[in-house]
């Protein structure tokens, strides 16, 4: 277990600060600069801790993302290799790189660019982190997926028929089909999915952006979302992924290339068979994995940052799958030792 030991208090501080910097361009509009403002401080603190980080799933290649991209190496294990000064790290004097944790590192600096630059519910700053080979490299294309908690797990399959799978997700509660809630993202490739659900009988809830939000609650009991059908992104999938091992969910996926590029990228990571369902264990596979995910702007699960005067507010869920834990974090940050903090 050291990824715990050594970065829980790190990786919470990382979407926390994340989480802050996206926060203050709230509402302006400009999604651009509220997703770089989200990079440059997550990646800012990750490069101060004591890993040897590489992403996973960034910010894109590193021709089209300066920062947070594929493959970046992240951390004080990295200036250690570089300073040339042999098995020390210049900024931790006495400390032999190789004691540094080899971390794999998903990320999604500021997942619902658009709800947070509209104001919107739902926009979080996401961190996944495994030992190295825990979290599968997956292109950046998209990917067809289904997602449950841990009450329907098992009782789900991605080619079932959309009323065979609402079936059996309403038996697994105890409950009508009428009496459940499907998150769709609202999208135009969606309506025969959606048409699909309403004859069945359940209920839709259709969302703009975020459906890695909207799948950590169908995890957990209290948000009154049952299960997240439908296609994303497959970067999404792999964090969703990391989620649902730490809370005993399930999802189920497929990549989807709708073009060449898209064909290309996937050959590029050596996959051959498009038609392979991606499970929840394929996805991430590690057995030590952390999950960090602060509130931007209100949510289901997380309230988003609140601001006053000196300071500020956030709401953190982080994860931890090797000890079995799952927690709420609610932090004070003062910017000025002598402002008195008032609660919000």
């Amino acid at each position: 277990m050291v990824l715990d030991q050594l970065l829980e208090q790190d990786f919470i501080r990382v979407t926390e600060q994340a989480a802050i910097a996206a926060a203050r361009t709230m509402g302006y509009g400009n999604r651009r600069h509220s997703d770089q403002v989200a990079v440059e401080a997550m990646r800012w603190e990750m490069d101060s801790l004591p890993m040897s980080g590489r992403v996973v799933i960034g910010e894109g290649e590193r021709d089209k993302a300066p920062m947070l991209y594929v493959g970046e190496e992240l951390g004080a294990g990295r200036q250690a290799a570089r300073s040339g000064g042999g098995d020390k790290d210049p900024r931790a004097p006495g400390v032999p790189r190789s004691l540094y944790p080899e971390v794999d590192i998903a990320v999604d600096p500021l997942e619902g660019t658009n709800l947070c630059a509209l104001g919107a519910p739902d926009s979080i700053a996401v961190l996944a982190a495994s030992e190295r080979g825990g979290l599968l490299h997956a292109p950046d294309i998209y990917m067809d997926k289904i997602v449950v908690g841990p009450t329907a797990r098992g009782h789900v399959d991605i080619d079932a028929p959309v009323a065979e799978n609402l079936r059996n997700i309403a038996a697994a509660f105890g409950r009508q089909i009428s009496h459940l809630t499907i998150v769709v993202l609202d999208r135009e490739r969606h309506q025969q999915l959606v048409a699909d659900i309403r004859q069945a009988g359940a209920r839709i809830r259709l969302i703009p952006d975020g459906d890695l939000s909207a799948g950590i609650s169908a995890a957990v009991r209290g948000t009154g979302v049952h299960a997240v059908f439908g296609i994303g992104g497959a970067p999404e999938g792999v964090i969703t992924a990391a989620a649902m091992r730490c809370l005993g969910g399930e999802i189920q996926a497929r990549l989807k290339a709708t073009n060449e590029e898209q064909q290309e990228r996937v050959r590029a990571l050596g996959i051959q068979d498009l038609d392979r369902i991606y499970r929840t264990e394929d996805l991430a596979p590690g057995n030590e994995i952390l999950f960090s995910s602060t509130g931007v702007t209100d949510g289901e699960l997380l309230k988003g940052v609140r601001f006053f005067g000196g300071g500020s507010r956030t709401s953190t869920l982080f994860m931890s799958l090797s000890r079995k834990i799952i927690r709420f974090v609610d932090t004070i940050h003062r910017d000025e030792v002598t402002t008195p903090v008032r609660f919000l």
